[in-house]
């Protein structure tokens, strides 16, 4: 596998992104959206494993305006016993707009027009904070992302003009959001609906809860990490991207 550090020029300034490439240019594209605790090595080892896959999958620094792993407003490690920290993680989240992950993405996937094959074929993938990018992506860029992913995505059904869920009839490509039986951050009124919206969208869609589980589930470096759970996910995500990519 070849893995590379790249730097995008946006509108807002420099988005470094890393690549992991299956040996060659030519096989089908991802773009793996991070959670909010942003750029780590956990993200790229779950990166090396889709691209063990067949994949070329590239992982965008969503924070780049703020800054760069080990150098972001809030400390990565902290957050998660310091409230002053998680206070910051959050705000950084919450200044990160899903216009602005829209603007981003047309950079990352003209990027892969120039460098990779079946430009027309991009899976796309996000955690936490990143479903909503994913299901607002994949409706702006329709003729693009065939494959779209969400593991227990947050704010995908706000009461914002920009909310994904008045984006999603415009999906082409298929989509599978995947919740926690249990999660703080995507209450049950929120979840019943996102299932309702979804499921009366003239679009291919899946919906699933995975039974037992907390937010975060798929991460193993989170307490909520469950085993079982994060090998349905990665069966349920690899099965999409090779229905619809390969």
């Amino acid at each position: 596998m070849k893995e590379e550090e790249i730097i995008l020029n946006t509108k807002d300034g420099l988005l470094d992104c890393r690549t992991f490439f299956k040996n060659t240019e030519k096989f089908p594209p991802i773009i793996f959206y991070m959670d909010a605790p942003a750029i780590r090595e956990e993200l790229r080892v779950m990166c090396r494993k889709i691209a063990a896959n067949g994949y070329n999958v590239i992982l965008p620094n969503l924070f780049y305006r703020h800054g760069t792993e080990g150098n972001y407003p809030f400390d990565q490690i902290k957050y998660k016993t310091k409230k002053e920290e998680l206070k910051k993680m959050l705000d950084t989240m919450n200044s990160t707009k899903n216009s602005m992950i829209i603007e981003d993405t047309k950079f990352i996937l003209k990027y892969i027009e120039d460098r990779i094959e079946k430009s027309n074929k991009v899976g796309i993938v996000g955690y936490c904070m990143s479903g909503r990018f994913v299901v607002s992506v994949a409706a702006k860029f329709n003729n693009q992302i065939r494959a779209s992913a969400s593991f227990y995505g947050v704010d995908i059904a706000t009461n914002k003009k920009d909310s994904p869920h008045f984006l999603a009839k415009h999906i082409k490509g298929e989509l599978y959001l995947a919740f926690a039986e249990h999660d703080i951050w995507v209450p049950k009124k929120i979840l019943n609906i996102i299932i309702s919206t979804f499921s009366n969208l003239k679009i291919k869609s899946k919906i699933d809860i995975y039974q037992g589980t907390d937010h975060g589930f798929a991460f193993p470096e989170r307490n909520t990490y469950n085993e079982q759970a994060a090998l349905r996910h990665w069966e349920k995500l690899i099965r999409l991207f090779n229905n619809n990519l390969k």
